[in-house]
Order: C-alpha cells, then structure tokens, then sequence
C-alpha cells in the first residue's frame, strides 16, 4: 500500500474543518475543508492500495494525519458510502443505530461497503468524541419514478428492496450543482461517469429519472472488472450446468468481467487503447464499452423525450477523446457532433458549433459534495458536534 504523502507545510488553525473520506476501489481520497464554507480544501491526497490491504488505507491515513498541524482543527469527518438500502438516504449522523443499519446493506455492495466501513471504525477508534456524518452515493437516484425502479420480480420482492439504486450520486450531484449554480443546466440532461466503475443518468430538470446500474454497483454497462447487465438466464446456466459457487459467480460477475474478461489483459482503457490495432481482444473490450454506453445513453433520450446536453465525468469522462469520440460518433443521428479539436483538448465544451446537443466535459468531485451536504446537516442541527 502506498501510504499517504501528507504534506506538513501547512501551519495548524483553530478554524473548525471537515476531514473528508471517500473509499473507492482502488484507492481513499481525502479533503479537509474549512468548516464554515468554500470549495478548495486546505489539504487534500490519495492513498493508492491493492485488495488484500484496502481495508488497512483509512488506518494508515489516520495514522500519519495525527502528525499534522492540521489534525487538531477537525472537528467532523464526513464519509461517502456507495449504498444506503431502503432506510437510509439522506447524510446522517452515524450513530449505533444507523452502523447497525449499514452493516444490514453490505449484501447489497460487498466489494464496497465493508471498506467503508471499516473506515468509519477506525475513525471511532482513533477520536471516539469525533462526529462522523454519512452521505450516501443512492440518493441522488431515489426521486426516480416507480417503472425505472421496478424490475421484472414479484412484487414482494420489490417491497423488501430488490429495487433499481443507481450509484455515483455524488459524483451526478455535483454535475447538476455546477451547471444550475452557472445557469446552464439544461431541461434533458444525460451524464455518463466513465471510470474504472461506470454508470449513465439521465436528468430532467436537475432530477434523476432513470440510471444504469441497479440494485448493485454490478449492473449497467461493462465496466473495468464488472460485467455489467447480464441475461439472468446466464446465472442459473453457470450454477446448474458449469457447476459455480457462489463466490466463483461474484468473481466472475465483479472482479474478472467487463474489459479485463473481454480482452483479458488489462482492465485499464489506456493499455487497451494503445494494444487495440494489434489486439483484436482489446479493440473487442473497447467497443463493447463505447457501444454499450452509446446505447444507454440513446435510451435515456427516449426517457427525457430528447436530449439537450450530454455530459461526460469520470477519469475515462474526463481524460480519453477516443473513448467520447467512439461514444458520440453512434449518437451523431441525434443532431449531436463534436468539434475534434475540442476533443483532443480535453476542453469544457466539446460539441461542434453546429451540433443540436451541448456536448461537456466535466471533472467530478465527490469529496466538495460531501463537504456541503455535512455543511447542511450542521447548519439544520448545530448539536451534532456537541460529543
């Protein structure tokens, strides 16, 4: 595990600050923000980790923060969780009774959650006075309309949460926020978070309607290591008649699906960029991907009853033309073209001056999220800092 480069230039402050963590999978982005407002944190790293010691990263951060200036100013941690089941979606004070609740979702996001938690305890060892708020990346997704919820199970199952969550909505959140804080969020908005996991929504009016991934972080299109949408049919084909287990099914599905499974090489789109003339698997790997999000995101053009702006976040978002290039070229029947040049520039605005659609690039930050929604809670509640 790479520990955490801290840096200790920074003199201490009596000004009370939000310690944010957010656990993904490969990696613990941290912030510390003032307490009181703004966006720019006064301190901010990764700590990059393997599987076998993900849930060793909040320890070693923690470990290295008690030695900085700025460790004493923190006076709340807030945290990103990938799943809050039924109960749990807006942030939240973690007490006994919301971790009880927690450790009830971990069926839904086993490769996730644990982590995260993990987190959250370690924090209660290190300062058991210190006040941790949850903010849950469902509930963004929670507005969404009964029939893009519903899967096709009965309805008891339905009723006890075999139900559509969608993940990333800290990450979608923060989209909205920044385009209606600039006056340019459009009615029919559809936002792709490309990464390593990768999910689609589609927003009307700043309000999610519908979203790639469902009841897990598993569902959706091909991602780096998880397979995406499946014919059920294929389960129950590799139970009864290829004899797997049920982790053999969750390896499968999550670790050795989606790029890695088609082109088995590499789980990375830049290795399989730089392969795919070669390669006829990695050119596979990256035309499922494209085609897939393609495809999602002109369903979701049905559901907002047409499109005005298509935004791409995420690091593969962000940072690949190629990837947006391939994407928007089966979209272009739309009316949406992209100027190539803006492209290659990774600019803002990537969509030609003719295109009927508004076509952006936007970086995604999850932690400023965060920090506003326990800035929020506070604000409603000022007694959740009293120990």
């Amino acid at each position: 595990m790479e520990r955490a480069k801290i840096g200790s230039e920074v003199t201490a402050t009596s000004e009370p600050a939000i310690l944010v963590i957010n656990v993904g999978s490969s990696t613990l982005k941290y912030a510390i923000f003032p307490l009181s407002s703004g966006d720019d944190p006064v301190l901010q790293g990764v700590v990059e980790y393997s599987v076998t010691d993900k849930g060793k990263a909040a320890a070693a951060l923690l470990e290295d923060l008690k030695r900085h200036p700025l460790f004493d100013s923190i006076h709340v941690v807030g945290h990103r969780l990938v799943h809050g089941g039924m109960k749990l979606r807006d942030p939240v004070r973690i007490d006994t009774d919301v971790r009880a609740l927690l450790d009830e979702v971990v069926p839904l996001a086993p490769d996730h959650l644990p982590a995260e938690l993990r987190a959250i305890d370690e924090v209660s060892r290190a300062v058991p006075s210190l006040p941790q708020i949850a903010c849950f990346d469902t509930a963004f997704h929670s507005p969404m309309p009964a029939a893009a919820k519903m899967f096709g199970v009965a309805r008891r199952l339905y009723e006890a949460g075999v139900v559509r969550y969608g993940f990333h909505g800290l990450s979608y959140e923060y989209v909205v926020e920044t385009l209606r804080e600039s006056g340019e969020l459009p009615a029919r908005t559809v936002i792709a978070h490309l990464g390593n996991g990768a999910s689609i929504a589609a927003v009307l009016d700043g309000v999610c309607i519908d979203t790639s991934m469902g009841m897990t972080p598993s569902g959706g299109l091909a991602m780096g290591t998880r397979s995406g949408d499946l014919d059920p049919g294929v389960m129950l084909y590799l139970l009864r008649s290829r004899g797997f287990s049920v982790n053999e099914l969750d390896a499968a599905v999550n670790r050795n699906g989606g790029l890695l499974g088609i082109s088995e090489t590499s789980s990375d789109v830049r290795a399989l960029l730089a392969v795919a003339p070669i390669d006829s698997r990695a050119e596979d790997a990256i035309a499922v991907f494209c085609y897939q999000a393609a495809k999602f995101i002109g369903g979701y053009c049905a559901a907002l009853r047409g499109i005005d702006a298509l935004v791409f976040t995420g690091g593969i978002g962000e940072h690949s033309p190629e990837i947006r290039a391939r994407i928007c070229a089966k979209l272009e029947f739309l009316g949406l073209k992209i100027d190539p040049a803006l492209n290659h520039e990774n600019a803002e605005r990537i969509s030609a001056a003719q295109s009927a659609v508004q076509v952006r690039t936007m970086k995604t930050r999850e932690e400023v999220m965060i920090a506003r929604h326990v800035r929020e809670l506070l604000h409603t509640n000022s007694k959740l800092l009293e120990a």
